[in-house]
C-alpha cells in the first residue's frame, strides 16, 4: 500500500466524473490509499476561521457538497479518503475545534500559508519577501507552527517548512537560528502525536526541493516523528508525482513505514 492523503479537487467540478480521474492516475501510480483534502478557506462554512479580501473571492463553494461527492465515491466502492486542510489561524482555536468536528473525516491536515494578512506562498504576494528580513519571516512562521502544533487539533502537519517555498532561506550566518526553531518545534511534534507529511510537492514549487529538508528530516527520525508521503496534487495528472524520488528520500533516513487514517484513527503499514 502507498498513500496520498493530500489531494485537491479545485481545479474542477464537485462531480464523480472528476474524482475519478484522480483516482485513475492513482491506479497508474500503485498508490491505493487516496485521500481528498480540499483547503477548508473555500468553504462558506469556514469564514469563522479564516477570511480576508483574497479569501473572499474564493470562499463559494458549500462543504456539504464536497463531502457529499467523496461519501459518494466511498459508497461506490472507491477507497477513497475524506480529509479537509486546515489553515491554522492563531487564536481561531474554538473555531477550528467546532468545524472539525462538525462533519465526519477521515483525517485532518493542519497547515500554515498565512502569516497576518501575507500569503507568503502565493505568487501574487511574492514580492513582500523583497521587503522582508528573511531569517525574521521564518521565525514568525514557527512561532505560529508552535501554536497549532500545541493546540492538538490536526492529524497530519501539512509541508512543515512550506516557508522555503520560493527559495527564500536564510544566510549561511542565520543557520543557527534556523536550527533552533527546527529544534523548538521538535519535542512538540513529539507530544502532540502528529503525523509529519513528507510531501513531494515542492519538487514542482520554485525552489525544487521536498518537504522537510534534509536537516529537518534529520532530526524528526532521530525523534522516531510518524510520516506520511503525499503530493500535495491540484491536478489529476499530479497524484503521486515525484513519489520515486519522496519513496528514496523516506528510507535514506530509515523510515520503513507511513500513517494510513480511518474516521480519524491512526495505522501503520510498510512502505511501498
Amino acid at each position: 500500500m502507498i498513500t496520498d492523503y493530500h489531494v485537491h479537487l479545485e481545479t474542477g467540478p464537485y462531480s464523480l466524473e472528476w474524482l475519478k480521474k484522480y483516482w485513475d492516475t492513482a491506479q497508474k501510480k500503485d498508490i491505493t490509499d487516496l485521500g481528498f483534502s480540499e483547503h477548508a478557506y473555500r468553504f462558506k462554512q469556514s469564514k469563522k476561521i479564516l477570511y480576508n479580501p483574497w479569501i473572499a473571492e474564493k470562499q463559494t463553494e458549500n462543504i456539504e457538497e464536497y463531502i457529499a461527492l467523496v461519501l459518494k465515491a466511498k459508497k461506490e466502492g472507491l477507497p477513497v479518503k475524506l480529509g479537509i486542510e486546515l489553515d491554522f489561524v492563531p487564536g481561531k482555536e474554538k473555531e477550528i475545534e467546532t468545524f472539525i468536528q462538525s462533519y465526519p473525516w477521515d483525517y485532518v491536515i493542519g497547515s500554515i500559508h498565512w502569516i497576518g494578512d501575507w500569503g507568503f506562498d502565493l505568487p501574487e504576494m511574492k514580492t513582500k519577501w523583497e521587503n522582508k528580513k528573511i531569517i525574521k519571516i521564518y521565525e514568525e512562521y514557527f512561532t505560529i507552527m508552535k501554536e497549532l502544533l500545541s493546540s492538538h487539533l490536526f492529524d497530519i502537519l501539512g509541508h512543515l517548512d512550506v516557508i522555503k517555498v520560493f527559495g527564500y532561506k536564510p544566510d549561511q550566518k542565520d543557520l543557527l537560528i534556523l536550527f533552533s526553531f527546527y529544534d523548538e518545534i521538535l519535542e512538540l511534534i513529539k507530544q502532540s502525536k502528529i503525523v509529519v507529511e513528507m510531501s513531494t510537492a515542492g519538487l514542482r514549487k520554485p525552489v525544487k526541493e521536498l518537504y522537510p529538508s534534509e536537516d529537518m528530516m534529520k532530526r524528526l527520525t532521530d525523534y522516531n516523528i510518524p510520516f506520511i508521503i503525499n503530493s500535495d496534487a491540484h491536478r489529476p495528472e499530479d497524484v503521486g508525482a515525484g513519489y520515486e524520488k519522496g519513496i528514496s528520500y523516506l528510507k535514506k533516513y530509515g523510515v520503513e513505514e507511513i500513517s494510513i487514517f480511518d474516521q480519524r484513527k491512526r495505522s501503520v503499514i510498510p512502505l511501498g
